[in-house]
């Protein structure tokens, strides 16, 4: 009796683990790779006078809705809002040049690379 216990508990117990680290991998999926965890560092000071200039020249005009410092793309990336109320990233080198931009639709479908039509 008390075997049958102990085997049902660590059966119970077994199964709890399961659905934590299934819930975890979905929560992790469902993320889609996206960096906004709120751990990223925007630009401040002097270089972000420099890269909202960049950013800003780049796209045509627009307004300046967020900033990141290092990112999996460039140094820098400014997210910009165009009058439309598309949005782009700009990817910035240390420099502060161009080096691509990627639409925020989800995808990848809208990013170009230095040297590409923009």
């Amino acid at each position: 009796m008390l075997k049958d216990k102990l085997k049902g508990a660590g059966i119970t117990a077994a199964a709890i683990a399961a659905l934590a680290l299934g819930g975890t991998a979905i929560a992790g999926a469902a993320g889609g790779g996206d960096d906004d965890d709120g751990t990223d560092t925007p630009i401040t000071g002097p270089p972000l006078d420099r890269a909202k200039a960049a950013a800003l020249d780049h796209t045509g005009g627009g307004r300046v809705t967020g900033t990141e410092v290092g990112d999996e793309e460039g140094a820098y990336e400014v997210e910009v809002t165009r009058a439309d109320g598309s949005q782009v990233d700009v990817h910035l080198d240390t420099g502060f040049a161009v080096i691509g931009q990627g639409d925020d639709r989800g995808g990848d479908e809208g990013e170009t690379e230095r040297g590409s039509e923009h």
